[in-house]
């Protein structure tokens, strides 16, 4: 049974993931799904992260130090660096 799940992503993150997708030939809901389906799947197949091809989410994968910081002023700091 199919039901709907409201994500909050980024802007940028959701245009490349429709061009991921157009290009695959397959929707957006269906690379997520495969993906959430690839970690439930941790304990039989998922040795580790370098297993699974999610060239979006990869893409991510870290980005930010852990800081303690607020995501908010994670973003921001480099806008204050480069017009200061």
């Amino acid at each position: 049974m199919l039901k709907k799940l409201t994500l909050t992503i980024d802007q940028s993150v959701i245009a490349q993931a429709k061009a991921f997708s157009r290009k695959k030939h397959t929707s957006v809901s269906r690379i997520v799904e495969d993906y959430l389906r690839n970690i439930a799947a941790e304990d039989e197949e998922y040795q580790s992260k370098k297993n699974l091809v999610s060239p979006i989410t990869d893409s991510l994968v870290g980005m930010f130090a852990d800081s303690k910081k607020d995501y908010s002023a994670l973003l921001e700091e480099p806008l204050l660096e480069k017009h200061t």
